[in-house]
């Protein structure tokens, strides 16, 4: 009996998102988000700015906005920090750069990146020129070379290390086996996992990867290698995150994972990315990592309605956390 009770506690956090289950509150309903509020006028802690994109891809893909909000609470549970988050791609306000020891980029990438617009540019290079952390997730590690005439392969290695470049780095569906982790306040608390993921790799990183220090690294199958670059490395290890001490004393993450929107329930997922996001503000990284404790109903709130018409929770499918990998 006592067995049995034991097994019925483990199930219960996850009978909140079965896909039997009505949702118990409107997926779709952000409005209880706090958006680009400030810690108190007596706050002595570190300032963690979450900018999160726009909408989209289909349901489940590139929750931005869920996304960040997961995070948002997951930083909540460390002292000593405040985050802050910002929807739609850029703050309302502008000024929130200027105090944030750390700033999450969590959106679309490319030739649309928010980042890389001229007058955006600047605001970036003056956060990372006095120290502040600088932290890219998924797509937003991708960037153009350039954009029209201006360089911006050139300032990105120097704010993250390395980037994303189209036709030269991949960006495949797999399942990345993470067999060892390297010493680092990142990998604090954090186990070897299994997960799938779009974890892109073949990065273009900066002369002879100075200042990058790979943090999850895993084996990709050579059927995945789709770019000249990727081909010529068959068989080898390649980097789905990286830390980065930059010249200026500054710290940036770059993290390629989060496609997924269920992934948040993976505790490794989750303490990977709260390390790292406090090694970039420059706040310790517990010895044991992160608290990161997660209620896997929380990936059905928050959610970028998708859909047409008026949003509905109407014939809605939970994210479900995702399934251990098969052995």
């Amino acid at each position: 009996m006592i067995r049995f009770l034991s097994a019925l506690t483990l199930l219960t956090p996850l009978a909140a998102v079965r896909a039997e289950d009505p949702p118990k509150v409107d997926p779709y309903d952000q409005s209880k988000v706090p958006l680009e509020v400030e810690p108190p006028a007596d706050f002595k802690g570190k300032r963690v700015l979450i900018v999160a994109g726009r909408q989209s891809h289909g349901p489940g893909d590139h929750e931005f906005f869920a996304g960040s909000a997961i995070l948002m609470n997951l930083l909540k549970q460390s002292p000593h920090v405040f985050p802050i988050m910002a929807r739609d791609g850029w703050p309302k306000n502008e000024k929130l750069f200027d105090t944030a020891d750390c700033v999450v980029m969590y959106m679309d990438g490319g030739g649309g990146h928010p980042a890389i617009r001229p007058e955006h540019m600047k605001v970036i290079q003056r956060q990372l020129d006095r120290g502040a952390g600088w932290v890219n997730m998924h797509y937003a590690v991708e960037y153009p070379v350039k954009q029209g005439d201006r360089d911006i392969a050139g300032p990105v290695k120097g704010w993250l290390g390395g980037y994303y470049e189209t036709g030269y780095s991949i960006n495949p569906h797999w399942d990345a086996h993470i067999r060892s982790l390297p010493k680092h306040p990142i990998t604090r608390g954090v186990k070897p996992f299994v997960l799938r993921d779009e974890w892109y790799y073949g990065m273009r990183w900066i002369d002879d990867m100075k200042g990058v220090t790979p943090i999850l690294q895993a084996l990709p199958p050579d059927d995945t290698r789709r770019t000249e670059h990727t081909k010529t490395r068959k068989g080898e290890i390649e980097t789905m995150a990286w830390a980065f001490d930059r010249k200026d004393g500054g710290r940036s993450f770059g993290f390629t994972g989060g496609h997924f929107h269920r992934n948040w329930a993976n505790e490794d997922f989750r303490r990977v990315v709260v390390n790292a996001v406090l090694w970039c503000a420059k706040e310790d990284v517990p010895e044991g990592g992160a608290p990161v404790k997660f209620d896997p109903a929380d990936l059905n709130k928050n959610l970028d309605w998708k859909g047409k018409g008026k949003p509905t929770a109407e014939g809605f499918k939970p994210i479900l956390p995702p399934e251990p990998p098969k052995k």
